[in-house]
């Protein structure tokens, strides 16, 4: 009789030899092979296999860790990447259609995603998924792919999009009544949190044990917070993430959503990222710096050889300009976003730009030749990661191809300006699906399928009445 199989974990303690390096990666591993050993490794009993949708929220399937090895088959409807953020679907209408068949597109896990689950109490594993239809074909109107798509366009031209969000959050007193507005939570101190807190070293302190939690389980998925700060609103934190690829980046803040909101429920608090979750407080946003690299020499193509601007530097910011208000509907994507985007407050209200200026929509900061970059502060934090850095990098891509030229940058405070960005979600849509550049380079079925589902948001949102509306109308009119 043979003698026992020995698991993976056995084999390395009974060996002299050192275990593979691999199997102490906290992030990714290079084959299936590897996977299968990473997560005997670990004990892992259950994975989630995740992809995100529209809204930016995990889709997926969870599988005991055997099947997931055993070249088992994934599978997700269609339908449930054209469905609106309540869970409704949207009509059939212009170019938007629903498949007649509704038919199974298919989940290719990335293996470089692959990390733990460290909220859960069982062994579980995470690894973020591509979607792809029956025949291999990559489906163009998922967020990921997207981004993929727009990546795709720079490497084409010999570039490589470089860049770091900066996402802005509220941590809430628990609130299970929607009827009711949100308010800040109860800090260390025991007392409620107020405003004017930015970059409060004792504000920061009164969430020192969720701030720990948010910490440990970041570095457990192999996610690397560069800085934590308190912003300006009472409860609301900001976390900035080193520069790199934007996929990366993008599923790091798709992770960094989830993790965040496990740390705070763990603690009896939400985190929201609605870009205006408090009356009077200000905006959530999630600032994208952006840089542009060629592929041949490495160089940052915003500076020349003496360091100073490059035409490429300026036509990126002409881009931002001309298209940034028909890409807006993918950076501020709910009725609620648009609330943030309002005069006189820490928000962009046009396409201005400008050195250090932090009123402008595209701020120049301050910095080496080397890391010359755009930072565009229009996104908010409600945003779908991957969509709003498709679109940001579609509108400077669009510039450097075009040459477009930017006005002159703007030295004085510019966010009590003339709001020249689309003022509701409707018009916001109407721009994106009219923009015949933008279309080239995202693709007819992605704007469709998103024009369609943000529609379908909006006659949602309408079906409300507001406490505004009982106020004012109710005996006045």
């Amino acid at each position: 009789m043979p003698p026992p199989k020995k698991d993976v974990r056995a084999a390395a303690r009974a060996s002299k030899k050192r275990p593979p390096a691999f199997l102490k990666n906290l992030r990714g591993v290079k084959n299936w092979k590897e996977a299968g050993a990473w997560l005997e490794w670990r004990d892992i009993e259950d994975i989630e296999c995740i992809t995100p949708d529209q809204a930016g929220v995990a889709r997926g399937k969870m599988m005991p860790s055997s099947k997931f090895t055993s070249n088992t088959s994934l599978a997700l409807p269609s339908a449930v990447f054209m469905t609106t953020i309540s869970g409704g679907y949207p009509q059939d209408r212009g170019d938007f259609t629903y498949p007649a068949d509704d038919g199974d597109l298919k989940l290719l896990p990335d293996l470089s995603t692959l990390s733990v689950v460290p909220w859960e109490s069982d062994p579980t594993a995470q690894v973020i998924c591509d979607l792809v239809h029956q025949d291999g074909r990559s489906v163009e109107f998922t967020p990921r792919n997207l981004l993929k798509r727009v990546v795709r366009a720079y490497e084409e031209r010999g570039l490589r999009p470089v860049v770091a969000p900066e996402i802005e959050f509220y941590l809430v007193h628990k609130n299970p009544d929607p009827d009711y507005p949100l308010t800040p939570p109860v800090g260390r101190s025991g007392r409620p949190i107020g405003g004017g807190q930015g970059y409060s070293i004792a504000g920061v302190n009164e969430f020192d044990e969720l701030i720990d939690d948010i910490y440990h389980f970041s570095e457990m998925q192999g996610l690397e917070i560069d800085t934590l700060i308190h912003e300006e609103g009472a409860g609301q934190l900001e976390i900035n993430l080193r520069h790199g690829d934007p996929v990366e980046l993008a599923d790091q803040v798709f992770l960094f959503k989830r993790t965040i909101r496990e740390a705070a429920l763990k603690h009896d608090t939400y985190a929201t990222f609605m870009a205006k979750p408090i009356q009077g407080q200000p905006g959530s946003a999630m600032h994208i710096h952006q840089s542009v690299v060629d592929l041949a020499s490495g160089r940052n193509i915003f500076s020349d050889e003496s360091g100073d601007e490059t035409d490429a530097f300026r036509h990126f910011i002409g881009g931002m300009q001309r298209h940034m208000p028909s890409a807006l509907v993918m950076m501020a994507p709910y009725v609620n976003s648009y609330r943030r985007l309002t005069n006189a407050a820490s928000a962009p209200v046009n396409t201005n730009w400008g050195y250090d200026n932090r009123t402008t929509a595209f701020r120049i900061p301050r910095s080496d030749p080397s890391a010359r970059r755009v930072e565009n502060r229009i996104p908010s934090s409600d945003a779908n990661p991957y969509l709003a850095l498709a679109g940001s990098l579609a509108c400077g891509l669009i510039g450097i191809a075009e040459q477009i030229e930017p006005e002159t940058p703007v030295g004085k405070a510019a966010n009590e300006d003339e709001i020249d960005l689309p003022r509701g979600l409707l018009e916001a849509v109407g721009l994106l699906e009219s923009d015949d550049a933008l279309q080239a380079m995202l693709g007819a079925p992605f704007i469709a399928t998103y024009g369609a589902i943000k529609k379908a948001e909006f006659e949602t949102f309408m079906e409300v009445i507001s406490p505004w509306e009982r106020e004012y109308l109710l005996l006045n009119v």
